[in-house]
């Protein structure tokens, strides 16, 4: 019984919403009235298109430039690791000798 009490609300619920749905429709329209896309000035639109198109001639632009700071990023990286190496190196050449010196002096 439960099973069909619950159908029969449902249905009344579609019913009441089929019922009334056209009036809610009228009804948003009367209170928010819609602009007229007739009333839009055409050069109004072509500059909006043209606006689009700069945006993304702008993003693409930015692209472009994000990656080549990317690469340039890599390069300069692997030239600090390189540069990093070499302090490394000479750093233990300048240790060994200070420390051999002074252990042939002493």
């Amino acid at each position: 019984m439960g099973d069909r009490a619950m159908a029969l609300r449902e249905e009344g619920i579609q019913g009441v919403g089929d019922y009334v749905k056209p009036w809610i429709r009228e009804l948003v329209e009367s209170a928010i009235p819609r602009r007229a896309v007739a009333g839009v000035d055409a050069q109004l639109l072509e500059r909006m298109v043209r606006v689009e198109e700069e945006l993304k001639a702008q993003r693409e632009l930015m692209d472009e430039r994000f990656a080549f700071t990317k690469e340039r990023y890599l390069e300069v990286n692997e030239s600090f690791k390189r540069t990093q190496w070499f302090i490394g190196i000479g750093f233990i050449v300048v240790t060994t000798a200070v420390v051999t010196v002074f252990g042939v002096l002493a």
